[in-house]
């Protein structure tokens, strides 16, 4: 079912430069619907320093994982038509189905994930999709709140065992959050294909 995009409201985000996002979320559903919070501690995570305010993304080739179902297109391309004029680059919208990689080209340099690690099922696939998507100098940025109810921790602890059987993993510090978004209990992950994984 595709996220109603007659049942919207918006979230605006203010970048570091007071350059404000809008974002249209869904009233309707859960995953896919509305940026949690892991997204937006990742979000101005990608603002700090360690991306020098942002201009080190330019001109890389980012793949963002998470919302994209084909049933959350249009409203990603909704966010995509609205803050358009914020853009220096194409900017487009794909569905991604986890473990189907038929028509997305591989090789990116950077992929974010935020709070995608919740579905047993899919934990296999997305690291798959992950791994296909990788080449040797791409770096993945997972940024997820720490869950401790239901089978959360489980699901957590499988995926990153998954994770590590492919890529290198480092947590980035707190201290390297931006200031004002970060939590505690809201982590980011830094991946990087292992040398000696297969393709």
């Amino acid at each position: 079912m595709a996220a109603p995009l007659d049942d919207v409201f918006v979230r605006e985000l203010e970048r570091n430069d007071g350059v404000i996002i809008k974002i249209n979320q869904s009233k309707i559903g859960d995953v896919g619907c509305v940026v949690w919070d892991a997204a937006i501690v990742l979000s101005k995570y990608l603002e700090t320093d360690d991306f020098d305010g942002g201009k080190l993304l330019k001109g890389l080739k980012v793949i963002e994982l998470g919302s994209d179902l084909p049933e959350f297109i249009p409203l990603i391309q909704l966010n995509i038509d609205t803050n358009k004029h914020l853009f220096v680059t194409k900017v487009t919208a794909a569905a991604l189905p986890w473990g189907r990689l038929q028509d997305i080209e591989e090789n990116c340099d950077i992929i974010l994930l935020a709070d995608c690690i919740y579905y047993e099922d899919s934990l296999e696939p997305l690291v798959n999709t992950i791994d296909q998507l990788c080449s040797d100098r791409t770096t993945v940025y997972c940024s997820y709140e720490e869950r401790s109810i239901g089978n959360n921790p489980e699901v957590e602890r499988k995926f990153f065992k998954l994770v590590r059987q492919k890529f290198d993993v480092e947590e980035i510090p707190q201290d390297r959050h931006d200031p004002h978004f970060r939590s505690g209990d809201i982590h980011i992950m830094k991946f990087r294909k292992k040398c000696n994984s297969n393709r």
